[in-house]
């Protein structure tokens, strides 16, 4: 992509610095690199990719939000993880060559930037910082894909939604009226997909927290009020 305006290669290259996959390139390949992607848009709702599609593209968020989710037969959906700004996803179809291994669909209004498989591969072979930033990247989603495995087979409901919480206001947290606010719209059916239960359990498990002082619930919003006892509530 040669026509690429200097500011517009400037965000990009910043952009891949604050990427830790890509931290490592000097800023040469992070030029070349910048001049490489493709921007993409998403509106609210709208489907990434699906799950068993070939792989032909990484994905970096600029700004929005994104859920990679497992959709079963009988219909429902097991939400594993939520992509935000300066996150990567979809490196997996890449480096084997097989289908997409999940779902992935625009929580909010999404900006992406793709990077295609051979671009991506050329990097993996050529540089050994980089293959050595994405071995890194693999041993953290297998840690956490483990812990999720662990808290659905051993963690009960509200143990679980506490986890999700606390995980998710880590991430994308803001200090706000006097707790920390998780700083995106969350539906009652996007907890129950990320926790593995219905909807109503997962409504009985927030109104407990509620009641107890663990958390406030406004509209869409979720705003932890006591990280440490909520903590608690996990063990």
């Amino acid at each position: 992509m040669a026509g690429v305006d200097p500011r517009e290669l400037q965000k990009r290259i910043q952009l891949l610095k604050r990427v830790s996959l890509f931290a490592g390139l000097d800023d040469g390949a992070l030029a070349e690199l910048a001049q490489q992607m493709h921007r993409r848009s998403f509106r609210r709702g709208t489907m990434i990719f699906h799950k068993d599609q070939a792989g032909d593209a990484l994905y970096i968020v600029e700004s929005g939000r994104i859920r990679i989710f497992s959709p079963k037969e009988t219909g429902e959906e097991l939400t594993m993880e939520v992509a935000g700004h300066d996150d990567v996803f979809g490196e997996l179809a890449l480096l084997d060559g097989r289908p997409r291994s999940a779902s992935a669909e625009s929580l909010e209004d999404t900006v992406v930037f793709t990077i295609s498989r051979e671009d991506f591969m050329r990097y993996v072979r050529a540089t050994p910082q980089f293959a050595v930033a994405l071995i890194e990247l693999l041993s953290n989603r297998l840690r956490h894909v483990t812990e999720y495995a662990e808290s659905l087979a051993f963690l009960d409901v509200h143990a679980r939604l506490a986890r999700a919480l606390l995980e998710m206001a880590d991430r994308y947290g803001v200090k706000k009226n006097g707790g920390i606010e998780i700083d995106f719209d969350l539906t009652q059916a996007d907890l129950a997909t990320m926790v593995s239960a219905t909807r109503e359990r997962v409504n009985r498990a927030l109104a407990a927290f509620r009641s107890q002082g663990l958390l406030e619930l406004r509209g869409r919003k979720i705003t932890l009020l006591d990280t440490h006892r909520l903590r608690q509530r996990i063990y």
